[in-house]
């Protein structure tokens, strides 16, 4: 069977990501150019910069990428390019990007949802992992149980209500005055302090999340109490965060009876959640699996890793596609 190149294009936030991924597997390289500094300044990030700076970044890191791959564009097989969810004025730069080089190399189109490209991050760590598993995705923009059947057949059967909790870190890293990204500043901050307050929790009869109640309880307490333990408030907020995750992915094994658990999404990175999900791995004789660190933020690996799946079924688009920055999975 003929090796299958994917040329993957990531460009749905503020990361310009190309990557050659060979058999859906294996990474042959993962340029990412990011835009973290540009938007430190900002507080988070301003889609109309971020969308010039992908303007001018991507032709250059694929180029980047295909010279660490040791090939020549047209010895790709697939362009597969991020068409959603994200930042529409982002989207577009890969998106088009991917559509102007598919046409011009007479190359098969396949546009990956970026949410299935997280999920499928973890192919590339773990060779062995096969479809069916439970999912715990958790990103800036999303928090979601997803039962994933098969490579291209996914069912969410639990999704937050309010805030992301990436969302909700971001926004209790600003309130402490944490800089932008607050996510991986707060996790450095809680390895320091202990969890000495308790958050309220919202809990519901179905797979649901809410974070906003715990991410408000943290900026009352904070305005109330300025001086507070910065260290012991990132502990406490994290091990609030985490037990809601716990909770929903428990009774989610429970239903469904699939003991093996997969872990994604930039929140997965996150010290305490892995920790604690690896503990729920013995208490259940579970199989729980993590993605490698650099694999949890955006990348274009992950996304040739997607499309190389999605390709094999026969999930081909049209020189058309577009960008839908509020896709959910299983569109």
């Amino acid at each position: 069977m003929k090796d299958i190149l994917v040329l993957g294009i990531e460009s749905s936030c503020d990361e310009t990501s190309v990557a050659v991924v060979k058999n859906g597997r294996e990474v042959l390289s993962n340029i990412i150019d990011t835009q973290i500094k540009i938007h430190e300044k900002f507080g988070g990030v301003v889609p109309e910069i971020a969308s010039r700076n992908h303007i001018e970044a991507i032709s250059r890191v694929t180029q980047l990428a295909l010279e660490k791959a040791n090939i020549e564009l047209k010895d790709i097989d697939v362009i597969a390019p991020t068409y959603g969810p994200g930042l529409v004025g982002a989207l577009l730069v890969g998106v088009s990007y991917g559509r102007g080089l598919a046409y011009a190399l007479n190359k098969p189109l396949v546009g990956v949802n970026h949410l299935e490209g997280h999920i499928s991050a973890n192919y590339i760590t773990h060779k062995d992992l096969e479809p069916p598993f439970l999912c715990m995705l958790t990103s800036g923009g999303n928090t979601q149980i997803v039962h994933v059947k098969d490579y291209c057949q996914m069912e969410v059967i639990g999704k937050t209500r309010d805030d992301a909790i990436g969302e909700a870190f971001d926004k209790v890293a600003r309130v402490i005055g944490l800089s932008y990204p607050g996510g991986p500043k707060i996790d450095k901050l809680a390895q320091q302090g202990e969890a000495t307050i308790i958050f309220p929790k919202t809990h519901f009869e179905n797979l649901d999340f809410s974070f906003s109640g715990i991410k408000t309880a943290v900026i009352n307490l904070v305005h109330k109490n300025p001086d507070i333990n910065k260290a012991d408030l990132c502990m406490s907020f994290e091990k609030a965060v985490t037990e809601v995750l716990i909770e929903n992915i428990t009774k989610a094994i429970e239903q469904t009876q699939i003991k093996k658990v997969v872990l994604a999404g930039g929140v997965s990175a996150n010290t305490h959640i892995r920790e604690e999900f690896k503990k729920l791995e013995k208490q259940l004789d579970l199989k729980v699996y993590e993605p490698d660190l650099k694999l949890c933020t955006d990348n274009a690996a992950m996304i040739g890793s997607a499309g190389y799946y999605r390709y094999i079924n026969g999930n081909i688009s049209e020189n058309t596609l577009n960008a839908v920055p509020n896709l959910k999975i299983g569109e």
